[in-house]
């Protein structure tokens, strides 16, 4: 008990004065989940809405394989990576192994099936309930899905901060690629392991609790924008833009 109390005063007095070495895990955590999240979101958000309204030959089977990725370990996707980027993969002359840019892909990875999946069922959601009166005014697919992402807009809201929580909160993959160098590519998720393991608890708990903060914010942004949602709009798609757009 002695020791967790020690640990935990010292790591909260880590915390309160803002200790270097701590803010330099966090920043470059936020800066390589923030960057990660970007990219996911700007090819999984499009990708998950056009899903969600096209309909073609092969679309269960491309579903399937979404749904399959959701399910693929991080630490799979880490090695994946490492195999590509390695000086005997096809990508090993960029040289990015053990660097900002490997875990930023690597991240962004495992994080875009999450968008692509969750952005999908959204709208289909919204497709099952609006669709036939968008497709009785004349919209195409594309415009439906353009339609229906916006009228879905704080889902997918929701969507965006989910796979930020995922990104920050991965450790197998960024260890893999990124070789947890201090300094360089040490993370909040890869310092805690490292810090536990060496015994160093004060600085792995100081870290932890910041984990533990920026997980609950995200879930209370999260909180925030449904009950936005609830607030701004009823929830009904306005059609007139489609008139006027078909």
């Amino acid at each position: 008990m002695t020791t967790l109390t020690d640990s935990a005063s010292t790591a909260l007095q880590l915390i309160v004065s803002l200790d270097p070495g701590l803010l330099a895990i966090v920043g470059r955590s936020l800066s390589i989940s923030a960057t990660a999240c970007a990219i996911a979101c700007a090819v999984g958000l499009p990708l998950g809405a056009w899903l969600g309204v096209a309909r073609f030959a092969g679309r269960s089977a491309v579903l399937a394989l979404l749904n399959t990725a959701l399910a693929v370990p991080s630490v799979v996707v880490g090695l994946v990576v490492y195999l590509v980027l390695s000086r005997s993969g096809p990508l090993g002359f960029l040289g990015w192994l053990f660097s900002f840019k490997a875990m930023v892909l690597a991240q962004a990875l495992l994080v875009l099936p999450v968008v692509t999946a969750l952005t999908r069922q959204a709208v289909e959601d919204a497709e099952n309930t609006h669709g036939e009166q968008l497709r009785s005014l004349g919209a195409r697919p594309l415009l439906r899905s353009l339609l229906l992402a916006w009228d879905e807009r704080y889902a997918l809201l929701t969507v965006v901060i989910a796979s930020f929580g995922r990104a920050i909160s991965e450790v197998g993959a960024v260890m893999i690629v990124g070789g947890n160098i201090d300094g360089f590519t040490r993370v909040m998720t890869t310092a805690i392991a490292l810090e536990t393991s060496k015994g160093d608890l004060p600085l792995a708990l100081g870290l932890g609790l910041v984990l533990l903060g920026v997980v609950l914010l995200l879930n209370g942004l999260i909180t925030g924008v449904r009950h936005w949602r609830e607030q701004a709009e009823g929830g009904s798609l306005s059609v007139a833009t489609v008139g006027g757009a078909a």
